[in-house]
């Protein structure tokens, strides 16, 4: 039986795809597995739009940091971070403002040990090994509190997560149980899958992903603004995660289906 590569940490089943590394490579990465490859192969003979739609969600991510940085944000909580790639939180934050905190939060060990290699010498930002149902253990770690203080206003983020959250979870409670520990002025960024407008090869797609340990929850625009409970929905409101305050054509996809695939908003706590 052959080894596990070198960057893959010890006890990582190299078998079963996972969404983080599906992710990775729909976004040209290279730490993923045969196993992901093949699964997001699969999906995209069924859903052309998705890598394009991986991208979409990279800029999303761009524009709602550099937003809350305007609004005065210095500390940022990622969660569900995945694999490192290209425009990761705290390059983006950083560049606008070196005073920019970041704690990046994953379950998946890939993830995790890769971005421990990038963040190697920057003492502004850490990455922690975490469940997102683990409220009081992400927020009380001790990284956590080195970085970022819990009375001041923090962005959270939480972009192509929630979706792999049952209902079984109370994914709107679960989130109330982060917001209530935020301080006024904090703000909430998500993008998640939507089965609205009937996707081409959603359907597909959702069944490739219940052979993984993450299996796909779409929702429509109403079950993802009731994520939103507690905070205030900053303009443009709900929308396709492409059409959230777009700067430039890079942002945009020249297909409509990978512009409105997921839902993006942006949230501030009153």
């Amino acid at each position: 039986m052959a080894e596990n590569p070198d960057w893959v940490p010890h006890g990582v089943d190299m078998t079963v795809p996972s969404a983080a590394r599906v992710y990775d490579y729909f976004l040209d990465g290279a730490h993923n597995f045969a196993v992901d490859r093949e699964m997001a192969s699969k999906i995209q003979q069924v859903m052309p739009a998705v890598r394009d739609a991986a991208r979409i969600n990279r800029s999303f991510l761009r524009r709602a940091v550099l937003f809350m940085v305007d609004s005065g944000i210095r500390q940022f909580l990622d969660i569900g971070s995945g694999i490192p790639t290209v425009g990761n939180v705290h390059e983006i934050a950083q560049r606008a403002n070196p005073e920019c905190r970041v704690v990046y939060v994953d379950k998946e060990p890939v993830a995790v040990a890769h971005s421990e290699l990038l963040l190697q010498g920057n003492d502004r930002a850490a990455v922690i090994q975490a469940n997102l149902r683990d409220v009081e253990g992400i927020l009380d770690h001790s990284e956590t509190k080195r970085l970022l203080d819990l009375d001041q206003p923090i962005g959270l983020l939480m972009l192509a997560l929630l979706h792999f959250v049952p209902d079984s979870w109370d994914p709107v409670g679960l989130l109330a149980r982060y917001r209530d520990r935020l301080a006024p002025g904090s703000y909430l960024a998500l993008t998640h899958v939507t089965s609205d407008r009937g996707p081409t090869g959603l359907t597909e797609t959702v069944q490739s992903y219940q052979h993984t340990p993450e299996p796909l929850y779409p929702r429509s625009h109403e079950e993802v603004q009731r994520l939103f409970a507690g905070f205030e929905l900053v303009e443009p409101g709900l929308v396709g995660s492409a059409l959230w305050r777009p700067s430039g054509p890079g942002d945009i996809s020249d297909s409509a289906k990978a512009n409105t695939l997921t839902y993006g908003g942006v949230g501030r706590k009153p």
